[in-house]
């Protein structure tokens, strides 16, 4: 089993999770560079999970389906989700040998859902955010509240520290920007951005990313942590409580930048 990044549009990706010969395919905003992807490794899609409806993470998915008529797990709400993908749902994929967990994850949309794969029980997870979690960021909240997606944060911040985090965009750069103004003597943060120079100067992905990673940089996922909370204070100019109310904060900072 392989995890493949296909970028489309300016900063996003579609993932591509395969066995060589068929592949699960998350997010597929746009439909050529994915259907090149395919033809150019001999390869037909198995199934399709969407974590949200925005146009950038479905836009594809007809044009995917008139040549290859395959299941389409995502909200129930979105009009091309032939399969409702709800809280603690299992999704068995055996043909790429994957299974996954659906968490709903309200904030960024109020549907938005998460995917965590993993082949077995010893081996590490590998979670697909969408929108929700971003390397050194995390999404704008289109409909949800801070609280409800400091909530969803939160829970997958406690999946183990060795997941793998498969975010849809390439935000880290600019995210790790903001980070150091809000956390700019976190020591974990200056390793980070140095490793993303580097992958970006050799033209890859800034992705996967392990959850421990963003845990220590992170600072959506840091926010009950005396740094943000006075980083916050101090930018509102009034004293702030851990948790969601230096989350609100954090991401209306974010917003202005």
């Amino acid at each position: 089993m392989k995890i493949e990044a296909i970028p489309t549009f300016q900063d996003n990706y579609v993932w591509a999770i395969h066995n060589g010969h068929s592949a699960i395919l998350v997010d597929p905003g746009e439909a050529a560079p994915i259907l090149t992807w395919l033809k150019q490794r001999g390869m037909t899609p198995h199934a399709i999970l969407v974590t949200h409806h925005h146009r950038d993470h479905v836009g594809g998915i007809a044009e995917l389906l008139a040549r290859y008529p395959v299941p389409v797990h995502g909200p129930a709400r979105g009009a091309v989700n032939s399969h409702p993908a709800c809280e603690a749902e299992m999704l068995e994929f055996g043909a790429i040998g994957m299974r996954f967990r659906v968490i709903e994850t309200p904030g960024h949309t109020l549907d938005h859902v998460c995917y965590v794969g993993q082949r077995d029980e010893t081996a590490p997870a590998h979670l697909f955010c969408g929108d929700t979690l971003f390397s050194c960021g995390c999404g704008r909240l289109f409909e949800g509240s801070p609280a409800a997606m400091y909530a969803s944060l939160s829970r997958l911040a406690q999946l183990p520290e060795d997941t793998q985090v498969y975010c849809a965009h390439e935000y880290t750069l600019e995210n790790i920007e903001f980070a150091f103004a809000a956390e700019p003597d976190n020591p974990e943060l200056h390793v980070r951005h140095a490793q993303a120079l580097a992958l970006r100067k050799l033209g890859k992905p800034t992705l996967p990313v392990s959850m421990g990673t963003e845990r220590a940089t992170n600072p959506f996922l840091r926010c009950d942590l005396d740094t943000l909370v006075v980083a916050a204070s101090q930018h509102v100019k009034k004293p702030l409580r851990p948790g969601a109310e230096t989350f609100a904060v954090v991401r209306a900072w974010r917003d202005e930048v």
